[in-house]
């Protein structure tokens, strides 16, 4: 078997082969899979069995969500300093390293005894997602032939939506056979195997002469952690005057940051990529569009159990259609964003995806399953629509020694999007009597439609001549 050979000492740099061989190829995907369905798994099905854990370890409901924010923050302050690690050290270094310490954190998790020690654990186990995490996509980009990126990013977006999907029925599964421990301890023997396979199988990239920034390094946890804080105090009521400190020190801190990376050779925060048009505006929809999706994520189950009166495994299952859409159309969006404009096509996704919105906020007061399913399946074709030409599109436009700066900006802006959701949901909530109801979803309207504002300049002539697309400069996805 070809994985099983033995091989001859591995190059310092890579080939300039246009992707990897098959089968190697074939290798390569299957570890890129493993490692972002486990990150992907365990952020979400750990939300299931918060009431178990909280009960086994004696704490609060309020406490017990530190095991969900610990991985959440670890993961956003560590994505860019991981990204830029791996523009140094190499991709598949950082992505096999981020598998060994999520090997060795999920065995922590399972055995944590208290909560400080679960949280610990789980913030390891945070920082090892987003060594996984902030190098996937730049390494899709040395798998895959450029003529071909679109489709395995397609494949990575349905990879991403299939584990969304299965991670609250898995734990669901999992805790009425065995205790929450488990939900942990299964991912090591997965890690494990995953890191074996990619041995042989993840492609070597160029290192460049230089050192990692340890400064710049600590004023972006600084930046993104107070950012952070300050939009969650103000979306569950902390003092004004906490919540302007915080925001005043994100502003100082990030200032400091991007002023450091102006003439750096390889800066952390990727400020040269900021100056490609297509990249900047990329990233600018990105926020929106996670912001939309996570405000109707945490809205829609409260709309459909205390507005629409359906139970919470009605709930669950009336949701179902837009992960699945999404499951069907990722790996088409893909194909065509080999073929045609992004811009084209993520704009239209984000227009169905704003026109699900406002279809659900125009349900009846009494409406049927069925009315209630094909406008979920609205807002998953529009999603999975905008998802796989977006990303294409973001890591298609930095010079390809660059991907992993792109590839950590693009996991940033996803969690800045989903933290600004999450808190505008609590920001409606507390300004309305009927939580998650029609209000939310208007709201997530308006974010979808600007993002799809943001998105159609990509179809001006000013952004579309100034994308570098190093590999294929006539690829028509700019």
């Amino acid at each position: 078997m070809w994985l099983f050979r033995r091989r001859a000492a591995a190059p310092a740099v890579p080939t300039q082969s246009d992707g990897l061989p098959l089968p190697q190829r074939y290798w390569a995907i299957l570890t890129i899979a493993l490692g972002i369905s486990l990150a992907v798994l365990d952020g979400t099905m750990i939300n299931v069995a918060l009431p178990v854990v909280a009960r086994d370890l004696d704490i609060t409901p309020a406490a017990s969500i530190w095991v969900v924010n610990a991985y959440q923050l670890a993961l956003t302050l560590a994505l860019l300093p991981l990204a830029s690690l791996g523009d140094i050290i190499g991709y598949r270094t950082v992505y096999r390293g981020g598998l060994l310490l999520f090997s060795i954190t999920s065995l922590a998790c399972a055995l944590a005894d208290s909560l400080t020690t679960l949280a610990v654990a789980r913030l390891l186990q945070g920082l090892a997602a987003a060594g996984i995490m902030s190098v996937n996509t730049a390494l899709l980009r040395f798998i895959y032939p450029f003529r071909s990126l679109g489709r395995g990013i397609g494949l990575n977006s349905l990879i991403v939506a299939v584990s969304m999907a299965l991670g609250p029925s898995v734990a669901a599964g999992m805790l009425a056979i065995a205790d929450w421990p488990w939900l942990f301890a299964v991912n090591v023997p997965i890690a494990l195997a995953a890191l074996a396979i990619s041995t042989r199988a993840l492609p070597y990239t160029q290192r460049p002469p230089h050192r990692f920034d340890w400064l710049s390094a600590l004023l972006n946890a600084l930046t993104f952690g107070l950012l952070i804080g300050s939009v969650s105090g103000l979306a569950h009521g902390a003092s004004a005057g906490a919540i302007v400190a915080a925001l005043a020190g994100a502003i100082g801190f990030g200032y400091l940051l991007v002023r450091r990376q102006l003439n750096r050779p390889l800066p952390l925060l990727p400020v040269d990529l900021f100056r490609v048009p297509m990249f900047s505006v990329s990233i600018a929809a990105s926020v929106c569009a996670f912001a939309a999706q996570t405000l109707a994520f945490v809205s829609l189950p409260f709309f459909l159990h205390d507005a629409l009166g359906r139970s919470a495994v009605e709930t669950g299952l009336l949701m179902t259609p837009w992960p699945v859409a999404v499951v069907l159309i990722a790996p088409v969006a893909g194909f065509l964003a080999d073929r045609y404009p992004v811009g084209a096509l993520s704009t239209a996704g984000l227009l169905i995806f704003s026109l699900g919105f406002i279809l659900l906020a125009l349900l009846p007061p009494h409406p049927d399953d069925a009315a209630i399913l094909w406008r979920m399946a609205v807002c998953g074709l529009g999603f999975g629509l905008f998802q796989s030409p977006h990303n294409r599109a973001i890591i298609g436009s930095a010079p390809r020694e660059r991907s992993g700066g792109a590839s950590g900006t693009m996991g940033t802006a996803r969690v800045l999007g989903q933290t600004l959701g999450a808190a505008l949901a609590a920001l409606v909530f507390a300004l309305t009597e009927q939580r998650g109801g029609g209000s939310s979803l208007v709201v997530a309207a308006m974010f979808a439609a600007v993002a799809a504002a943001i998105s159609g300049c990509r179809l001006l002539p000013a952004v579309r001549g100034a994308a570098k697309l190093t590999e294929a400069p006539q690829n028509p996805s700019a």
